[in-house]
C-alpha cells in the first residue's frame, strides 16, 4: 500500500484540504460529490454511474472489510478520485482478496485521506456539487484552484458512451440462466448506458434474461429484435446530453414494455417530453425514505445521482396526472426529504420507472417489488 505522500484536494470556490495520499500517485479531475452510506465502499468505487466524479465518504472509517472480486457492480474502478477521514490499513474479513488502498492503486485512482470529511460535506451541502481535483503533484492551492476552474463540468457532460460496453453480450455469462420460478422467462434487451452488475443479477432472480447493448444502440435494433421488454440502466452524466438514450425510449415506447432505472428514469421522463435540472447535491447514499404515492408505503432507498426529472415539467390533469403525446402518466414517488419526483409509470402504454435502486447495492431491499411489476408489464404485452 502506498501511502504518505503530502495531497490536496481543491475545489472550485477556493477552498483546499490538505492531506495524505492513498492509492496511486498523481492527480485527477472531476465533480466533488459525497455519500453518506456506511458500508459498501466497493459498489460505490465500481458503479459506473461515479464516472467523473470525486466522491467522499461521510462515514469515516472506510476499507474495514478490503475489496473482494464477487462485489463489484462493473470490470473497473469507474471514481475519478476517492475521498477518506481514514483508511484501513489491514482488510479485516474472510471473504477480502486485497485492501482498498491497493485497489486504487492498481487501478490508477488518486485517494486521499487524513481531511476533515464533514467540513467538505457542509461546504458541499451549502454551495452545492462543485468541480474538485486530487494531486499529490501540484502542491499550490492557488494553482490547483485555478486549473479546477478551468476544467469541465457535469452539466452538458455526455459520459454513458464512456463507461458503456462495446458491443453486445449476454447477461447469463454474469448471472447464470435465469431462474424460472415464477413461471415465464421473459428476454430483454437492456441498454448499458452504465449498468451495474446487481441489476442483472436481480433480473436474473425474477426470471428476466439480458441482452446487453451499447448505449448508442440505434431503437430500431431492438424492436426487430424479438424482445419482451426494454431495460434503461444507471449511468454518468447529464441526461439531457444523453440525446441517443432519449431518442431510443422514444422511439420504444408503445412498441414493448419499459423499465428504467436512475438514469433511465430520467430519460424516460425527457422522451415523454418532461424536462430534467441538476441538483444542488444529489442524493448519494442508502437511507432515502420514498413514499410510493399508489399504496402510501414507504420504502427505505438507495440512490447515487445529481440530475431529477422536473415534477413541474408538464401540463397535468385534474388528477394530478402528467399530460403527454404517449398519454397520461402517473407521477408514482416521491422523496420525502426533498419532494424529489421518485417514479413515473404511464397509463396508456407500458412502462415505468424509478429514480432511486430497487437492486440496492449497497442498501435495503424494500423496493425491488419493482422488478416483479416489470415481469407484470411484459405479462400483459403491448
Amino acid at each position: 500500500m502506498t501511502t504518505g505522500r503530502p495531497t490536496l484536494l481543491a475545489l472550485e470556490d477556493g477552498s483546499v484540504f490538505p492531506g495524505t495520499g492513498f492509492g496511486a500517485p498523481g492527480e485527477s479531475f472531476g465533480e466533488a460529490v459525497f455519500n453518506t452510506a456506511m458500508a459498501g465502499y466497493q459498489e460505490v468505487l465500481t458503479d459506473p454511474s461515479y464516472a467523473g466524479q470525486i466522491v467522499s465518504m461521510t462515514s469515516p472509517h472506510q476499507g474495514n472489510y478490503g475489496v473482494n472480486d464477487e462485489d463489484a457492480e462493473s470490470g473497473r474502478i469507474q471514481v475519478a478520485g476517492f475521498v477518506v477521514r481514514e483508511v484501513a490499513r489491514r482488510a479485516s474479513s474472510w471473504r477480502a482478496t486485497g485492501s482498498l488502498a491497493d485497489a486504487l492503486e492498481g487501478a490508477g485512482i488518486v485517494g486521499i485521506e487524513g481531511i476533515d470529511t464533514r467540513k467538505l460535506t457542509r461546504r458541499i451541502r451549502e454551495h452545492g456539487s462543485m468541480r474538485a481535483a486530487i494531486s499529490s503533484e501540484d502542491l499550490d492551492a492557488g494553482s490547483l484552484a485555478e486549473r479546477v476552474r478551468s476544467s469541465a463540468g457535469m452539466a452538458g457532460a455526455d459520459l454513458a458512451t464512456t463507461v458503456s460496453t462495446p458491443a453486445p453480450y449476454g447477461s447469463e455469462g454474469l448471472t447464470g440462466p435465469p431462474s424460472a420460478d415464477r413461471g415465464t422467462v421473459f428476454r430483454v434487451a437492456a441498454y448499458d448506458f452504465g449498468l451495474k452488475r446487481t441489476m442483472l443479477r436481480l433480473l436474473a432472480e425474477h426470471g428476466i434474461g439480458c441482452t446487453v447493448y451499447p448505449a448508442e444502440t440505434p431503437a430500431a435494433t431492438i424492436a426487430h429484435g424479438g424482445f419482451d421488454g426494454v431495460f434503461l440502466s444507471n449511468g454518468p452524466g447529464d441526461p439531457s446530453a444523453t440525446v441517443y438514450g432519449i431518442a431510443a425510449a422514444r422511439e420504444l415506447l408503445g412498441k414493448v414494455p419499459i423499465f428504467g432505472i436512475c438514469l433511465g428514469h430520467q430519460l424516460l421522463g425527457l422522451a415523454l417530453g418532461g424536462a430534467t435540472y441538476k441538483m444542488k447535491f444529489g442524493h448519494r447514499g442508502v437511507n432515502q425514505p420514498v413514499k410510493h404515492l399508489g399504496t402510501g408505503a414507504v420504502e427505505i432507498t438507495s440512490h447515487n445521482h445529481g440530475f431529477a426529472v422536473d415534477p413541474d415539467g408538464w401540463a397535468k390533469d385534474g388528477d394530478g396526472r402528467a399530460l403527454t403525446d404517449y398519454g397520461p402518466v402517473e407521477l408514482s414517488h416521491r422523496n420525502l426529504n426533498d419532494g424529489t419526483l421518485e417514479g413515473l409509470r404511464c397509463l396508456d402504454v407500458p412502462a415505468l420507472s424509478v429514480q432511486y435502486h430497487p437492486e440496492a447495492a449497497p442498501g435495503p431491499h424494500d423496493s425491488r417489488y419493482l422488478f416483479d411489476d416489470f415481469r407484470t408489464l411484459m405479462e400483459a404485452g403491448i
